[in-house]
């Protein structure tokens, strides 16, 4: 979906369009349960609406879990939270992430004019060397995230784990950069439409194949320099039924060559053999003898060029032969 360039990055309208064409890629066995994740730019009143009511549909269940901006009533809020109700945090593979904790905040705060069921939950960790904190953060020296979910069970650090998954998709929009995503190649709307397209197809096929045959590292230009480097199966190609098979050639047609009389090619290291060796070439023998240049007759300005025409008079004068 290409957009213009003062398109805004809160525009619900333009994230509702995303999420129903992303939606409609799923088969739809598989969409009775969706987990939708944002970042910040999509805690909008449309966007967290319009989800609220594709949940309420029948047979269907459809929780968010989307992130908030630290405002000035979330600092307020985080300042009433007793130290001994901030529960440890857990890292991606259930252990205890040391430096994390996590609070709710929905009973601080005033949730009139939101969707029914929405929490608030925020996040608190050791910043890292070189992060910037606000001024709130430095006064305590922790480093705050919230974020906004309907899911009503489940441990808040349970929550706060799978919000925090939602980082990947960092990494899958610099792979896709990485595949021509970063590059358009014309200024024309419509070519650029088609390579943007051919870079998500490249982005697809790249998320499906780490998740179904590789491990580890697997970056495109990682995968590009690997592939390049693995050599090819050579398969012989099976005979045609109708087609005879080739005979060995000659050995000595190989060795002498064909019967145009050329030989092989002598190898710049190989001396000549008797098989490659050629008959000598007749070369003509520059002259030794190099003629005189006779010196350059230099006319004075007064010498007529050529030899002046003879007038009337003197050809009158010549006898006759």
């Amino acid at each position: 979906m290409l957009r213009t360039g003062w398109a805004g990055s809160t525009t619900a309208a333009d994230h509702i369009a995303v999420l129903i064409d992303a939606i409609s890629q799923v088969p739809a066995a598989h969409r009775k349960r969706l987990l939708i994740r944002c970042d910040g730019a999509g805690a909008s009143h449309q966007l967290l609406d319009w989800l609220s009511e594709q949940g309420q549909v029948r047979g269907r269940s459809v929780e968010y879990s989307i992130g908030f901006a630290i405002t000035e009533k979330i600092r307020e809020a985080i300042k009433l939270v007793p130290s001994n109700v901030w529960a440890p945090a857990i890292d991606a593979d259930g252990g205890i992430r040391e430096g994390g904790d996590v609070a709710e905040l929905t009973g601080l705060l005033n949730m009139s004019g939101r969707p029914d069921g929405m929490r608030v939950i925020v996040g608190r960790e050791r910043p890292h060397p070189g992060a910037q904190l606000s001024l709130f953060e430095e006064r305590d020296g922790w480093r705050y995230q919230a974020f906004v979910t309907n899911t009503s069970t489940g441990q808040l650090a349970f929550l706060e784990a799978r919000h925090r998954a939602h980082a990947r998709v960092e990494d899958r929009i610099r792979h896709a950069k990485d595949s021509g995503l970063g590059r358009c190649p014309c200024r024309e709307l419509t070519i650029n439409q088609t390579w943007l397209m051919l870079a998500a197809i490249a982005a697809v096929l790249t998320a499906w194949t780490r998740l179904l045959a590789l491990t580890g590292d697997a970056r495109p230009l990682r995968l590009r320099a690997q592939g390049a480097a693995l050599p090819l199966p050579i398969r012989p190609r099976p005979p045609h039924s109708q087609r005879p098979l080739p005979t060995a050639p000659d050995p000595a047609i190989v060795a002498l060559g064909s019967r145009s009389g050329r030989g092989l090619r002598q190898h710049r290291r190989h001396p000549r053999t008797r098989l490659n060796e050629r008959p000598p070439a007749t070369r003509r023998t520059r002259r030794t003898a190099v003629r005189q240049r006779q010196p350059a007759k230099y006319r004075t300005p007064n010498q007529p060029s050529r030899r002046p025409r003879p007038s009337r008079r003197q050809r009158a004068r010549r006898p006759a032969s």
